[in-house]
């Protein structure tokens, strides 16, 4: 869950006003972070959610946000958003991510939004590595020292950070070809992480965190937002695969023997209704197995 846990103002503007023109300028955007600097907003700047203000809105991936708003064009997005702008940023060494905010071409200050870890991250790691899985990598666009210290923490293999959404595909693709034979899972919630779902092997979105476009491009939507349940799903995944290999044996296998006896004259009725609704009962038994993970 993202929050607001620092608000560093310029010269010539207040923590409400940075607030504010933050939360105005987002107001259109589903990403988390925009909603967690609308949370922030209601509970103390003054009217910054009316949309009605904005006369021009444009979102650009990666970057940040871009609008205007009462007449002053106000941006708000990261380092290399102003950079893009000619605008000379105040660096911050908080861990979390860092929203930079400028109106009419002067900076205004910035915002730290902090990611706090979901209690069971460390325990789906863990899990997911006595599954088998050989690596767990993070690709983020947060800053370089955030990320690595969550990796830490985890018990992540490795971190790139400050990546742009087409750069998480780059790099994705890099590790998808590294692990030549393996299947390759990506997670992600944000719009931002949509091409790199769609580009995976496997796609995880986290199902009412997740933007709708994540969750589109996705092939698993989690529901409950709980990374543990991503082993979870993969438990049930093999349990239910071998499942349906058993099923298909055993039905081939049956069908096949009773083939055989019947060109040789041996086979009874009985043996024919075991080989149609036997097999099929058989099979449906043991297919709810896969209700026990």
């Amino acid at each position: 869950v993202f929050e607001v846990t620092r608000v560093a103002p310029s010269s010539g503007f207040t923590e409400k006003e940075l607030l504010g023109l933050a939360a105005r300028a987002e107001s259109a955007s589903t990403h988390p972070i925009a909603a967690s600097i609308l949370r922030a907003c209601e509970r103390g700047a003054e009217g910054a959610t009316r949309k009605h203000e904005i006369s021009s809105y444009e979102e650009t991936a990666g970057l940040g946000v871009k609008a205007l708003i009462d007449g002053r064009v106000v941006l708000s997005g990261n380092g290399k958003l102003m950079e893009s702008e000619n605008i000379t940023v105040a660096e911050s060494d908080a861990r979390g991510t860092t929203v930079h905010v400028a109106a009419d071409g002067k900076y205004a200050g910035y915002i730290v939004i902090s990611d706090r870890l979901k209690p069971d991250s460390k325990k789906a790691v863990s899990d997911l590595k006595a599954l088998g899985v050989k690596r767990v990598v993070m690709l983020t666009g947060d800053n370089k020292t955030s990320a690595e210290s969550v990796a830490r923490e985890i018990g992540l293999d490795s971190v790139y950070a400050e990546l742009l959404p087409h750069q998480k595909v780059e790099r994705l693709k890099e590790i998808m070809k590294s692990e030549s034979g393996g299947k390759v899972i990506f997670v992600g919630d944000g719009i931002n992480d949509a091409p790199a779902l769609a580009g995976s092997d496997i796609g995880f979105a986290m199902g009412s965190l997740g933007s709708d476009a994540a969750i589109e491009a996705a092939d698993v939507a989690l529901m409950t937002d709980e990374p543990s349940k991503i082993p979870v799903s993969i438990r049930i995944a093999k349990k239910t695969h071998g499942i349906v290999r058993q099923n298909i044996i055993f039905a081939l296998s049956a069908k096949a023997a009773i083939l055989i006896l019947g060109a040789f004259g041996v086979a009874s009725m009985w043996g024919a209704v075991f080989g149609d609704v036997g097999v099929a009962l058989i099979a449906i038994l043991n297919a709810t197995r896969a209700m026990k993970v």
